[in-house]
């Protein structure tokens, strides 16, 4: 009997592969589920597709499942993929480096917003140097689908004094094509206007600016 596991639109990827001596254009991809341990129910610039374990459709091959993995291959290149994990990108060997810098404009007051994502799902990030790890609003964590109270439980102290809280790790934190994985968060109650950039995720990276313009550069 078949084990069959569906999981919507969970995992996304661009993908770039040579196809002879030209790249491929960008394919999206998504893996909507599996069946058993042979087979992948993949999404191809919008096309279900049953992919097995080794075969290859549109340049996207499918190397291995293991249990909520999947390993693809793009161009010679290989990633381990996890079921509801955020988008990923897969880039052919010979592709360009994928970026690794992040530039803020100045904000009204003097602050740094941006635009971001968290497991791929899409929220408004303010730069909080001062903040030891990104902090979100149960609120914000609803919306986005964060499963915090499977956290481990704190309590923190707050504009508002000592207040409970859930220590939580981002699958993905993604601005503009710059995404650092496996960030620490932790979840307070109440309401932000925005999801606290704090050291948990800007610690990734070297930090300058210059006029009015914040620029943060991966580390090595």
């Amino acid at each position: 009997m078949l084990h069959l596991r569906l999981l919507p639109a969970l995992l996304g990827l661009a993908l770039l592969g040579p196809a002879a001596a030209q790249p491929l254009a960008p394919a999206q991809v998504q893996l909507n589920g599996m069946i058993g341990a042979r087979s992948a129910l993949l999404i191809i610039d919008g096309e279900a597709r049953t992919v097995e374990v080794g075969a290859a459709v549109k340049g996207v091959k499918l190397v291995a499942l293991e249990n909520d993995r999947a390993i693809v291959e793009v161009g010679g290149r290989r990633q381990t993929l996890l079921l509801g994990a955020a988008p990923a990108r897969v880039l052919a060997a010979n592709a360009p480096p994928p970026p690794r810098q992040i530039s803020m404009p100045m904000g009204p007051g003097g602050h740094y917003t941006i635009i971001g994502m968290i497991n791929g799902q899409a929220t408004s990030f303010l730069v909080d140097t001062g903040a030891t790890s990104v902090a979100i609003s149960q609120i914000e964590a609803e919306k986005l689908g964060l499963r915090y109270l499977y956290g481990k439980r704190v309590v923190t102290q707050t504009a508002n004094g000592v207040v409970p809280a859930y220590l939580i790790e981002l699958a993905s934190v993604r601005i503009g094509e710059v995404e650092v994985r496996d960030v620490d968060a932790i979840v307070i109650p109440g309401q932000m206007g925005h999801v606290l950039l704090g050291n948990s995720f800007l610690n990734r990276f070297q930090m300058r600016r210059e006029n009015d313009i914040m620029t943060l550069e991966l580390r090595h």
